[in-house]
């Protein structure tokens, strides 16, 4: 109980410190009227969208609910952790887009104090996104110990719990991924690439769809997905170890820890201690005046770096404190230290600082066509260095700690969240306040320090997505083997020859690349839809491309939203149903060798996906400060559309990956009370 206290006074204090930087930010000057005016209207559009998602995930929850409650094997306290999981989900991206949609005006206005000052005010803002996932995750998870902890199918309880913040996060991450991207790309074609005006320019009638897509889909949607992955992480931690305990106490396994109330705490302990470390890494965010990418890019290394050193040693205290194994710190480390080099992976494809990004810049010369041809082949290449970090934490940690080492490893990774999300949402901040910038009409040199922070938004969105893929590939690995040993599956009897597993495992390798094309294609149609209403504006409304009429801003957001919940429903009921479907018709061997195939598959695409996305990004930024003729030049102009390109697969296709593969790795879990002693339909 002394554990469960001190991870409970830890999500207090997250909460606690999120509330004061949201003090802090809250406090800072909103800017002149007409920034305070642009501000609101993104506000508007963002709270209306996401008040209509949720009213429609309402629904969604509550049949799932009832259909959970009424299946003998599982029964209605899965349900009631299910509905408390999504709440808690939905509750960690309302907070940090209510902050995030009103601290954009003020890091406009900060900025024009000083680059530090708007650094700080985004940062922060940013901050209580980080701190928010983390601490309410731990106090769910804390919640729903005490309420279900002495059941007896405590086991069988605590997956429903992740169930019901990844199916939020499955249509919150593609709902808002559809709508941010739509819009990018609308205002892109029609603006930068047509009309040959400033991104962000005032005239352009879907610049305020853009804004709002940036909070949706990059706050809310984000903060939902790393939600889960979190609580998903430590619930299945949690599973492999209390069964680990169960069969060491039986004398049929490896002693790491001492009992099944260790097994529990641990992974707690280990994700407190993460809490601790990001609150102190995010206040040692300190930059100076350089516009320069490296000095702004180190000032985030040294909170993200200083959070890890010190999840490090708050984990060795946990496991000592918990008299469990040393074996089982050697595997939170090693999952620790690879998603540091995941994020550091990711950086160096994907910066502008460094080769692979510039030579994308080099190729633009040449047309859209080598644009897109040397973006996606680094994306592919970029796979290499993540594929071989998860390979080595998986041996390694399986080394030290047989599978409950591979789980906790995926802990370990997921430890300093709070600060590795706060640098993700961030970015979507910085976004804004320069687009406000720009249409307010603010001097050049306040706009280069936006660009500056968009930049390093850029990158470290970036980072923060190959950091989530990395985790997201350990946390489906642990929850496959919460699965296996929870149909009672021995390993020796998921043979390759099988012809239920082969059949798995097509099926599942094939899932990822159909939900790439449903989500790529909703992308597509409502872009299609923006780009007309965009062209009709500009056609229609007389004195707009001179700047004496506005153009109907809402219109563009009202088509984004209409068109993207609507397009977010087949790929995210498709995800939930497929692993039922195969479980059900195929038997549990075949939902085994399903998972494996899509956790790979979707692994790879989306690493691929997000470092294409961001390389074309950042290839154009690069031009865009005076390289190869920089703004309005042809080598710009085919870089635009390379990064129009990239938008989708960088901030809807993969991103939505990493739940894809989780969700369908803990619904699996969730059943296994279903397909004990079940063979299948056919």
């Amino acid at each position: 109980m002394n554990s469960m206290l001190i991870a409970v006074i830890c999500g207090i204090l997250g909460l606690a410190v999120a509330a004061f930087m949201a003090y802090y930010v809250l406090k800072q000057p909103q800017g002149s009227e007409k920034v305070r005016q642009i501000s609101a209207a993104i506000k508007e559009g963002a709270l209306t969208f996401l008040g209509r998602e949720y009213r429609i995930l309402a629904i969604f929850v509550a049949v799932v609910t009832v259909i959970l409650g009424v299946v003998p094997a599982l029964g209605w306290f899965v349900s009631i952790a299910f509905v408390f999981g999504a709440i808690c989900s939905g509750l960690a991206g309302f907070i940090g887009m209510s902050i995030a949609i009103r601290v954009n005006s003020r890091t406009a206005t900060a900025t024009q104090k000083s680059l530090s000052h708007g650094l700080r005010v985004s940062f922060r803002g940013g901050a209580v996104m980080g701190l928010s996932v983390v601490s309410i995750g731990i106090l769910g998870l804390s919640i729903l110990y005490f309420a279900f902890g002495d059941n007896a199918n405590f086991l069988t309880i605590i997956p429903g719990f992740g169930f019901g913040a990844s199916s939020v996060a499955i249509f919150a991450r593609i709902g808002g991924g559809i709508f941010t991207k739509a819009a990018d790309t609308g205002a892109d074609i029609v603006g930068k690439v047509e009309k040959g005006i400033p991104e962000d320019d005032p005239r352009n009638a879907a610049v305020i769809a853009d804004f709002v897509g940036d909070n949706v889909g990059d706050v809310a949607g984000m903060g939902a997905d790393l939600f889960e992955s979190y609580v998903d992480s430590i619930i299945a931690t949690m599973t492999l170890g209390m069964i680990a305990a169960i069969a060491a106490k039986n004398h049929m396994g490896i002693l790491l820890v001492p009992d099944e109330a260790a097994a529990w705490f641990l992974p707690i302990l280990v994700a407190a201690g993460g809490i601790l470390a990001s609150i102190i890494g995010i206040f040692m965010v300190r930059v100076s005046e350089k516009l320069k990418m490296e000095a702004l890019l180190n000032a985030l290394r040294r909170g993200t770096f200083s959070a890890s050193i010190l999840t490090a040693g708050f984990s060795f205290l946990a496991v000592l404190f918990l008299d469990a194994s040393i074996n089982i710190y050697w595997a939170i480390l090693v999952g620790l230290v690879a998603g540091v080099l995941i994020g550091e992976s990711t950086n160096y494809f994907t910066s502008y600082s460094n080769k692979p990004t510039l030579r994308i810049a080099e190729a633009s010369q040449t047309g859209a066509g080598t644009n897109i041809v040397s973006g996606f082949a680094n994306g592919l290449m970029s796979t290499l260095p993540p594929v071989i970090l998860i390979v080595i934490a998986i041996i390694v940690a399986h080394h030290f700690a047989d599978v409950y080492g591979v789980a906790i490893a995926g802990v370990g990774m997921l430890a300093t969240l709070g600060i590795q999300d706060a640098t993700d949402a961030y970015g979507p901040v910085a976004d804004n306040a320069g687009g406000i910038v720009e249409m307010v009409g603010l001097p050049p040199e306040i706009r280069q320090r936006t660009d500056a922070l968009d930049s390093l938004g850029n990158t470290t969105a970036a980072t923060g997505k190959g950091f989530a893929i990395g985790a997201a590939g350990l946390t489906s690995l642990a929850l496959l083997l919460s699965y296996v040993n929870a149909v009672e599956i021995e390993m020796a009897d998921i043979s390759l020859l099988d012809p239920r597993v082969i059949a798995g495992l097509f099926l599942g390798a094939l899932l990822p690349a159909v939900f790439c094309a449903l989500t790529l294609n909703a992308v597509g149609k409502t872009s299609f839809s923006i780009v007309n209403e965009v062209r009709r504006q500009f056609r229609e409304i007389k004195g707009l491309m001179e700047g004496t009429a506005k153009p109907d801003y809402a219109r563009c957001v009202d088509i984004c939203t209409k068109d993207s919940l609507k397009q977010m429903i087949l790929p995210g009921v498709i995800t939930i149903a497929s692993p039922v479907v195969i479980g059900l018709v195929l038997g549990p061997l075949a939902l085994a060798g399903f998972l494996v195939g899509a956790i790979i598959t979707g692994f790879i695409l989306a690493i691929t996906f997000s470092n294409a996305g961001g390389s074309w990004d950042n290839a154009k930024k690069w031009i865009e400060t005076g390289a190869y003729g920089g703004k309005g030049s042809d080598a710009h102009k085919a870089a635009v559309v390379g990064d129009t390109v990239g938008d989708p697969m960088k901030d809807t296709s993969g991103p939505s990956l990493n739940i894809m593969i989780k969700l369908i790795s803990i619904i699996a879990l969730v059943i296994a009370p279903v397909l004990i002693d079940f063979s299948g339909l056919i």
